[in-house]
């Protein structure tokens, strides 16, 4: 991934972040020299340094027979920035720009068709989300049906190697630039320009206090 310095994000927390704001990857893999795409729900576990992702996929969709180097990407927030905002748009010729958070984790994906493995992740996948849409729905080991259904899917780990985040906030910018600009998001009624602008004045915060 291109990232200029300005936009490199080095602490982990910020991939905490965007794990916690929408648990869903994109996953990449190569096969026959082409790449091979898949959109999943995934678990994430962090500890220290160490990361991992689990999933699985549909039985019937082929990436699960591709063992071996991946890409997980993880989208975060992004917005369209007007050159309008800007304080110095005339003086140095601003042109539109896009504002955005993004994780590449690079690492090796194990397959994994063992009933408990498949049975953890389809239970853990249901605690994580369920509640969130105001419903109850549980994977139950004794329930002959939920068994007979891990037959249609193999599950992953992808065991992260290399993290890199880019959090592309106008940190090129003077700061009256940057706040010009987060005002504006701030005040869109779209949550994700708003909370591209809540990034954006973190990072100018940080920049302000030297980190």
């Amino acid at each position: 991934m291109y990232t200029p310095r300005h936009f490199a994000e080095t602490e982990l927390a910020g991939l905490d972040r965007l794990m916690a704001r929408d648990a869903f990857a994109t996953l990449v893999t190569v096969a026959d020299g082409l790449p091979f795409v898949s959109h999943l729900p995934v678990l994430y576990r962090r500890d220290g340094d160490t990361i991992e992702l689990r999933g699985h996929w549909s039985r019937a969709n082929p990436q699960w027979r591709h063992t071996g180097p991946a890409l997980a990407i993880v989208h975060g927030p992004h917005a369209y920035v007007s050159p309008g905002w800007y304080t110095d748009k005339v003086a140095q010729a601003r042109v539109p720009t896009w504002n955005y958070a993004v994780a590449h984790l690079s690492g090796t994906l194990e397959v994994h068709e063992e009933p408990d493995f498949l049975a953890a992740v389809v239970a853990d996948l249901s605690e994580r989300h369920e509640a969130a849409v105001g419903s109850d729905w549980r994977y139950e080991p004794d329930n002959a049906a939920h068994v007979t259904q891990l037959r249609g899917i193999v599950g992953f780990r992808l065991a992260v190697t290399a993290v890199e985040l880019k959090f592309k906030l106008s940190q090129n910018h003077p700061e009256a630039n940057v706040r010009k600009a987060a005002a504006a998001l701030a005040a869109s009624p779209r949550e994700a320009d708003r909370e591209i602008a809540t990034l954006m004045t973190e990072r100018l915060h940080r920049r302000e206090q030297g980190s």
